[in-house]
């Protein structure tokens, strides 16, 4: 396949650092205005400082008492123009009062949310950066690795550092290009770019040529929004939203050029960095405006969490075929057949192959954990899972025979894609599990699903992790027709069972006032431990997670098994014990004697169980119950409960629920 990237181990280096935000704009609105409302939907990102540039026309009397332009133009008809820029450490609305006086009549412009890396979050470090005659500026997601290199080479050229970051350089890069031959901004960007080792998605405009937008990417997200005679070029889909729902993504290797025309009219170009023109489909956002905003509820998360009964229907609707379309959702029969559009011709494949390797991180290692035990379970198919940071620096043992499966709810997670690439370089057939239509991973593998869940505002996943679940569970019990280790009958049940779900999460979602109850008295905890054998170990360690990520309470999760093999020692009357206890667990005598061991050294006990098991009720504190299904689909109805005490406890302990600290919603770049 000429498509498949054939990568050494060095060359399939992708770099890990929290994902910034990039929106750009050129067309009749003021940029500002256009750009601070994009700026705003990328916020759930995490950063910790923005800034924003437009290019002005500067007024001829000004222009004259200015003396000549300092930067050669590249036409001297027409006014002159300058670069405005406006910075600020902290929220966007930081930004948007700092400039609400200032940059308001330009039509081109880029703006950028930063996380910091290279440069502590001030305002001299926020992005856009500028040449050193301020005739260039610059915004840019990634990390430049032979920063150290090109920064003694520019200061013994006689550069002057402004900032502390790497993005700075490339702003000096591309003016020094131009320094020493004048060229147009496009090709310039063209050859500072080949000077740049490491990652980046950038975003460039020049008081010289002021009716151009330069883009391009390597390893960093950037889509063209085209809109009614106005482009925006960004780094995820909700920033153009509001203006449109027509975009095209670039691929590594690529740059976009926007331009207007002296007639007015604007027109874009994508090319490779090699200046060879392409010919790029456009393609047509289903995401819906109302789909990013929080509605009638305080925080994204909630309403995420709330949303999942509707998203396990949206990530089995059409997927799931029954012999009898009456009566049959109801009584959970007729269902015989699994239909995955993305991976209708890699069924022999994956039902001959040796083994499946899922690669993922956080949350959705967590799901993918919880894969395994179905695979496993239900196919009988040898399954192992990986941290992807870890997979792709470890020299695994990869054969052509072998599938790998890719987790990301973002599908541009730096760590997973470059472990992809890895096991495609080594000819595996490789398949995705993501979210994001168009994203990295879905363009980068042989087939895959969609989960279908809506866009994930809250930096903590929630609905994402459910419906991978539903994914993986559907991908394991078609893998269980094809290699017949289920019977018509159970395949027909167990999708009965899947069938059931949306409803049965509703009940569970109607105990908020219980868990929020519960909440208040365990807001105060310093630790927290979880604990799950078999399916519901993966599930302890998403509690943990969930409760960490956005309360700042330390949490672990652990097999209940292992209990005693160290973390008893951590108990006492100050110590919250979760321990998911379903009866259809077939180790569920063992988690009773899991709780007499917690209770005999005085720790609080909270336990998942089913809504008729009252065994427990004397032996715990608290009791949160769940719907009786079959114990391989317990874990979509047992993680809700931990979801909301993880929000309750996060949100009346003051935290930022939606963005925690140092968090990010999606890691690109190393």
């Amino acid at each position: 396949d000429s498509a498949r990237p054939t990568r050494d181990r060095s060359a399939t280096r992708v770099h890990r650092r929290a994902m910034c935000g990039i929106v750009a704009y050129l067309g009749p609105s003021t940029a500002k205005d256009v750009m601070l409302a994009g700026l705003a939907r990328l916020e759930y990102r995490g950063y910790d400082s923005a800034g924003v540039a437009c290019v002005e026309a500067v007024p001829p009397a000004a222009a004259s008492a200015n003396g000549p332009p300092s930067v050669k133009r590249r036409s001297s008809s027409g006014p002159s123009h300058t670069i405005g820029v406006v910075k600020a450490a902290g929220k966007v609305s930081v930004l948007a009062s700092r400039s609400s006086s200032s940059l308001n009549t330009g039509t081109v412009g880029i703006a950028h949310t930063r996380w910091a890396t290279h440069g502590a979050p001030t305002d001299a470090n926020a992005h856009p950066h500028t040449s050193s005659d301020g005739g260039l500026a610059i915004v840019h997601n990634g990390i430049v690795e032979n920063f150290v290199a090109l920064r003694e080479e520019l200061q013994r050229k006689g550069y002057r550092m402004a900032s502390e970051t790497d993005t700075e350089l490339i702003a000096h890069l591309i003016s020094d290009v131009r320094k020493q031959k004048w060229m147009p901004l496009e090709e310039a960007v063209r050859q500072a770019l080949s000077q740049v080792q490491g990652a980046y998605g950038i975003c460039v405009i020049s008081s010289e040529e002021p009716d151009l937008l330069v883009g391009a990417r390597k390893g960093s997200p950037l889509l063209l929004g085209i809109g009614e005679d106005e482009y925006l070029l960004a780094s995820d889909a909700s920033a153009v939203i509001e203006r449109t729902r027509r975009v095209t993504y670039l691929n590594d290797g690529e740059m976009v050029v926007v331009a207007r025309t002296p007639s007015g009219a604007c027109t874009y170009e994508i090319k490779t960095l090699e200046n060879i023109k392409l010919c790029r489909e456009v393609e047509e956002l289903q995401l819906k405006l109302e789909d990013i905003q929080k509605g009638s509820f305080k925080h994204f998360m909630l309403k995420e969490i709330c949303e999942q009964p509707e998203v396990l229907e949206n990530a089995m609707r059409g997927r799931v075929t029954n012999r009898h379309s009456a009566g049959s959702r109801e009584s959970g029969s007729g269902c015989n057949d699994v239909l995955l559009g993305g991976l209708s011709e890699h069924w022999p494949a994956l039902a001959a192959a040796p083994r499946i390797i899922v690669v993922a991180c956080g949350t959705s290692h967590h799901a993918g954990l919880i894969g395994e035990y179905l695979l496993e379970n239900l196919a009988r198919m040898p399954c192992e899972v990986e941290y992807a940071s870890e997979f792709r620096y470890r020299n695994p043992i990869l054969c052509r025979e072998d599938v790998l499966i890719a987790i990301s709810q973002s599908g541009e997670t730096a760590d997973t894609l470059a472990a992809l690439q890895l096991a495609r370089a080594a000819g595996c057939l490789c398949l995705g599990i993501c979210n994001t239509v168009g994203s990295s991973i879905a363009r980068e593998t042989d087939g895959g699903v969609y989960l279908h869940a809506g866009p994930e505002i809250g930096v903590a996943s929630t609905k994402a992790f459910s419906a991978q679940l539903v994914a993986l569970t559907l991908i394991a019990l078609k893998l269980g027709k094809e290699r017949e280790t289920l019977s018509p009958e159970e395949l027909s049940a167990n999708l009965g069972a899947m069938l059931a779900l949306p409803d049965q999460l509703r009940c569970v979602l109607e105990q908020k006032g219980t868990v929020y109850e519960m909440a208040k008295v365990f807001k105060y905890a310093s630790n927290f431990l979880f604990l799950g054998r078999g399916y519901h170990y993966p599930v302890a360690l998403e509690g943990a997670l969930k409760l960490k990520e956005i309360s700042y309470i330390h949490a672990e999760g652990y097999p209940a098994a292992e209990m005693k093999h160290g973390p008893i020692a951590l108990i006492d009357q100050f110590m919250p014990v979760v321990i998911i206890a379903p009866t259809s667990d077939p180790n569920y005598r063992k988690l009773v004697s899991n709780i007499e061991e917690v209770r005999a050294r005085g720790g609080s006990v909270i336990a998942i169980t089913e809504e008729d098991n009252h065994e427990l009720d004397a032996q715990c504190e608290y009791v949160m119950r769940v719907p009786s299904t079959a114990d391989f689909l317990m874990p979509l109805l047992c993680v809700a409960p931990l979801q909301l005490m993880a929000y309750y406890i996060a949100d009346m302990r003051q935290c930022n629920v939606d963005q925690p600290r140092n968090l990010a919603k999606s890691v690109t770049v190393e």
